[in-house]
C-alpha cells in the first residue's frame, strides 16, 4: 500500500470515496499536482489521459499504475470542474483535505504541473514523470515498474 496516503480518503470521478489501501496496493503511483487555471496543466493533462488509458484501460491485464490528482485549484468547484472535464478516470485527494500542503512540501512542489512517480512506501522513483511521458511515452512505465520493486504482472 502506498503509505503516503495511509489513513486518507480518496475520491473517484463519480464522487465516491475510495480506500487508498485497496486502490493503490501493489501499484506504481503518479501523484499529479495540477490546477485548472494553469495553461501548462491544461496542455499536459490530455497527454496524461492518453498515457493512463493505454496503460490501465486498454491493457490486459491492466498495468499496475494509478494516478492521484492533488489540486492547486482555488476552490472545490474549480477542482471538481477541472477534474471532471479534463482528467482521466483516476483518483483525487479531496480539495478540502489539508494534507495536500504536506504532500507539496514532502515532494518539493514549487510549480504545477508536476507528476511525481512513487513506490508503495512513498519514496520517489522520479519527480520528472511529465518530462519522461513526453519524451519516452509508454516506455517510461517499464523503468518505473522495475524501480518500484513490486510484484509484476505487466507484459508490455
Amino acid at each position: 500500500m502506498v503509505e503516503v496516503f495511509s489513513g486518507r480518503t480518496l475520491l473517484n470521478k463519480d464522487g465516491d470515496f475510495v480506500d487508498p489501501e485497496e486502490a493503490l496496493r501493489n501499484k506504481v503511483v503518479g501523484i499529479y499536482f495540477s490546477a485548472g487555471w494553469c495553461p501548462p496543466c491544461r496542455d499536459f493533462t490530455p497527454v496524461l489521459c492518453d498515457f493512463y488509458t493505454e496503460l490501465v484501460e486498454e491493457s490486459d491485464p491492466p498495468a499496475q499504475f494509478e494516478i492521484v490528482f492533488v489540486s492547486s485549484d482555488k476552490n472545490t468547484d474549480d477542482m471538481v470542474e477541472y477534474y471532471h472535464d479534463m482528467h482521466g478516470d483516476w483518483l483525487a485527494l479531496p480539495w478540502t483535505d489539508e494534507y495536500k500542503h504536506e504532500l507539496k512540501q514532502r515532494y518539493k512542489i514549487t510549480a504545477v504541473p508536476k507528476l511525481v512517480i512513487v513506490k508503495e512506501n512513498g519514496d520517489v522513483i522520479t519527480d520528472k514523470g511529465r518530462k519522461q511521458i513526453r519524451d519516452r511515452g509508454l516506455a517510461c512505465f517499464r523503468s518505473w515498474l522495475d524501480a518500484a520493486e513490486i510484484f509484476q504482472n505487466f507484459k508490455g
